[in-house]
């Protein structure tokens, strides 16, 4: 039985490791993509203007979500690694509750992601502005946000399973 329970953590370890590498790298990626993310335009007065993702609000909390992740992200995984080097368990209690309030962060931040990137489209739709590169980066970036919450998601879920587990 010992060597079962001995399995199945290292296999939640394994898990949680992969899980935060993923992490952050989709919100290092993401990051990235934002950052990066501006579009000139021109009118049909051949009038241009420069939009960056920092013109809006909503991508500034966006870019304000994937730093918080990314950061936690890191931390975590150091955390990991020095944990996995010294054989300790760390601090289980501050992993769970940190993934959910970080997962819940990054979530907020995807969702103002898509919903300015789809209000923005409708309202340049007529336009004749051709603002789709922007749109696509925007989108591409609140994607991989997405999916960097459900892993951290997931990796809650596990931290969640391994409380009980220390207190045995």
């Amino acid at each position: 039985m010992a060597q079962s329970s001995s399995a199945t953590s290292a296999s939640s370890r394994t898990a949680s490791f992969i899980l935060r590498i993923l992490a952050f790298a989709l919100s290092l990626i993401s990051l990235i993509v934002l950052a990066t993310n501006t579009v000139i335009v021109t009118d049909y007065d051949y009038n241009e203007a420069k939009f960056r993702f920092q013109d809006f609000y909503a991508y500034r909390y966006m870019l304000a979500t994937i730093v918080i992740g990314t950061a936690y992200s890191l931390v975590q995984l150091v955390a990991s690694i020095c944990n996995a080097i010294s054989g300790g368990e760390g601090m289980l209690v501050l992993a769970f509750f940190g993934d959910k309030f970080i997962s819940y962060v990054m979530a907020t931040g995807a969702a103002a992601g898509f919903g300015v990137t789809v209000d923005l489209s409708r309202v340049t739709g007529g336009t004749g502005l051709d603002m789709s590169n922007f749109f696509e980066k925007a989108y591409a970036s609140a994607s991989l946000l997405l999916l960097a919450f459900i892993s951290t998601a997931v990796l809650s879920i596990i931290s969640a399973f391994a409380l009980p587990r220390r207190s045995l």
